[in-house]
């Protein structure tokens, strides 16, 4: 998901957004863990999606209280 998607949504939105990151994202690690997972860079996507969110959460944070 690009940066600009992400900047567009609702800060209820985003967290809706980062709890499914987070469900995919242990999924994918237990996939993982018993080889079964077929692309092991979704597992960093998933990462970066994460960090993507709130980094703008924080950001819209900050705005409101400034």
């Amino acid at each position: 998901m690009e940066l600009k998607e992400i900047r567009g949504k609702s800060p209820a939105e985003l967290n809706k957004l980062l709890e499914e990151q987070k469900e995919e994202l242990f999924k994918l690690r237990f996939q993982h863990s018993i080889h079964q997972l077929d692309n092991p860079m979704k597992l960093v996507e998933t990462k970066k999606t994460i960090a993507r969110v709130l980094t703008v959460l924080r950001e819209k944070e900050l705005s409101t209280q400034a």
